[in-house]
């Protein structure tokens, strides 16, 4: 007020909150995001099913999936929701854990702001503790190598425990590790590139048929039915150039005043594609992958003279199909040599599902390889496609770092004790902040043993007994309903996945804890500068369209 005259600042209609009350909303928004994810942690967790505008039906317990498709408004649970997706992008699994976690740090700083403790004493306790929990981590950590399958298989049984796919997870498991390490680049430091891995989904048959296929399968058809339907140690020529005749560039006019003209002027286009087509039979080619059109006539001539043909073929498909043959993409064919054909084994085109498919298989040490999966219905296909993936980013993460620790809780356990210790050994205020992130931390155990139905405090005393006598790996059995050396069961994952959820959950809460003043403002009202003047429903004065 000044004088008695009111001063507005903000824009009429905005909405502020302050101080505690600000703090309260946003830590009681996130919570709410972390519970709504909580029951699917680990085996015995359930799933959700999400139903979008449009009566599109997703069913999933993974937590970057639930929280991408639950439509979130309030801005510091959306945080909580990028935590999840920034675990998905970096890892693939660990989603779930990540939103719990920052839930359950923002949970604890609450009991310690009502304590009268400053939110910011709170974030350089979290930080610290953040900091001391990575160092205990990598103490925990043990060595990988690539050519250890059986652990890779037990870091891919892991992150499918509990999905949709844990019927067929041996299976699936073995699937995923040979096609990591098939498109895995040991050069010094090992890197994987996930797409080199292309995935095929066909609705039918059973989850036991989906198979790795060393090379390409194209959803594509041969271009003529005049075409063999295989061919046997096939010499792939990969064409990103058309066989059909050129455009002119430049509008161009042809004018024709006789028959006679007109006969020799089609002779002349049909002599072109013949050249163009015998250019590819002299390349020694059987097989022909082309990125752009083939013309009927040139089709004709491909399948006289026994070539499988393949048009229209996807940009990203034809690089997977260079990397996977060995060959190379050409654009003039007067510049082809037998070196830049690929080989596979065998091409052939297969229906599945009623759809004619073209399988490329055989192909000599692919560095881009196609699983085809396959499953009794669309949500059964989804489902699995979903726990493969996160399967396949596991094992990409652990050959990436070589680095992996226990599951089962084994790890939060082991930090959440290590961190108390250090909590004793801090002056000040942090070491509060410090001992609640510790307990925050036995919320992924507890969680375990709430979802599997077993008695959270019990299984939490006997976790932590067993971790005090010196056994480091030990976790929660969610199966027996009881405490087992983890690395003993082969419940295994990359050190990744845990650093992630410690830092990536630190960082959202730290910046949620930090907050005490929220803005809200409005959208702009209707006027000269922001649409129709006021009054105005539309033409004519006639109400408002909706």
């Amino acid at each position: 007020m000044a004088a008695g005259q009111p001063i507005f600042i903000l824009r009429e209609g905005s909405k502020r909150t302050r101080g505690r009350d600000a703090q309260s909303n946003n830590i009681m928004a996130a919570k709410a995001v972390a519970e709504a994810v909580r029951t699917t942690l680990g085996p015995k967790g359930m799933d959700k099913m999400l139903v979008d505008g449009m009566g599109d039906v997703v069913i999933t317990n993974d937590g970057a999936t639930i929280l991408k498709e639950m439509d979130i408004e309030h801005p510091a649970a959306k945080m909580v929701v990028e935590v999840s997706k920034t675990q998905d992008e970096e890892v693939g699994d660990g989603t779930t854990s990540a939103a719990v976690v920052a839930g359950e740090l923002l949970k604890k700083a609450e009991d310690l702001i009502e304590q009268e403790i400053h939110p910011t004493i709170i974030a350089s306790g979290y930080r610290l503790a953040a900091v001391k929990a990575i160092e205990v981590l990598d103490s925990l950590a043990m060595k990988v190598e690539m050519s250890d399958k059986e652990l890779l298989i037990s870091i891919a049984e892991t992150a499918m425990t509990g999905k949709g796919a844990e019927s067929s997870k041996r299976l699936l498991s073995e699937i995923a590790v040979a096609a990591v390490t098939s498109v895995a680049d040991i050069n010094g430091k090992n890197t994987v590139d996930m797409e080199n891995i292309n995935v095929i989904k066909k609705v039918g048959g059973r989850i036991e048929d989906s198979e790795l296929i060393s090379g390409m399968i194209l959803d594509k058809e041969r271009v003529h039915t005049n075409m063999p339907e295989k061919v046997k140690d096939a010499k792939i020529l990969l064409l990103n150039t058309a066989i059909e005749l050129k455009d002119t560039e430049v509008d161009a006019e042809i004018s024709i005043t006789s028959p006679d003209q007109l006969q020799s002027f089609l002779d002349q286009e049909e002599k072109m594609l013949k050249d163009i087509v015998g250019k590819v039979i002299n390349s020694g080619a059987n097989v022909v992958f082309c990125q752009k059109g083939v013309e009927d006539l040139a089709q004709h001539y491909l399948a006289k003279a026994g070539i499988f043909a393949v048009r229209r073929v996807k940009k990203s498909d034809m690089e997977k199909l260079a990397r996977a043959t060995g060959g190379k993409l050409i654009t003039n064919l007067d510049e082809t040599t037998p070196e830049d054909l690929g080989h596979a084994e065998l091409v052939e085109e297969k229906k599945i599902s009623g759809d004619s498919l073209t399988f490329v298989t055989g192909c000599d040490n692919p560095k881009a390889v196609t699983i085809l999966l396959r499953g009794g219905t669309e949500h059964v296909v989804d489902s699995i496609d979903s726990a493969l993936e996160d399967a396949m980013r596991v094992v990409g993460v652990a050959i990436e770092d070589e680095k992996l620790v226990a599951g089962g809780g084994s790890p939060e356990v082991e930090v959440a004790l290590r961190l108390q210790e250090y909590a004793a050994t801090l002056e000040g205020r942090e070491q509060l902040a410090v001992k609640a992130y510790a307990e925050a931390l036995e919320v992924i155990p507890r969680t375990l043993a709430e979802n599997a139905g077993l008695d959270p405090i019990d299984m939490l005393m006997e976790l932590r007994s067993q971790h005090e006598k010196g056994m480091k790996t030990a976790g929660l059995d969610v199966f027996e309903g009881k405490v087992v050396d983890m690395w003993a069961n082969f419940v295994v994952e990359p050190l990744r996945v845990k650093t992630q959820v410690i830092n990536a959950a630190t960082e959202s809460a730290v910046m949620i804890l930090r907050i005490d003043d929220i803005i809200a403002s409005t959208r702009a009202p209707a006027g000269p500068e922001g649409g129709m003047p006021p009054g105005m429903g539309g033409m004519g004065g006639m109400p408002p369209m909706m």
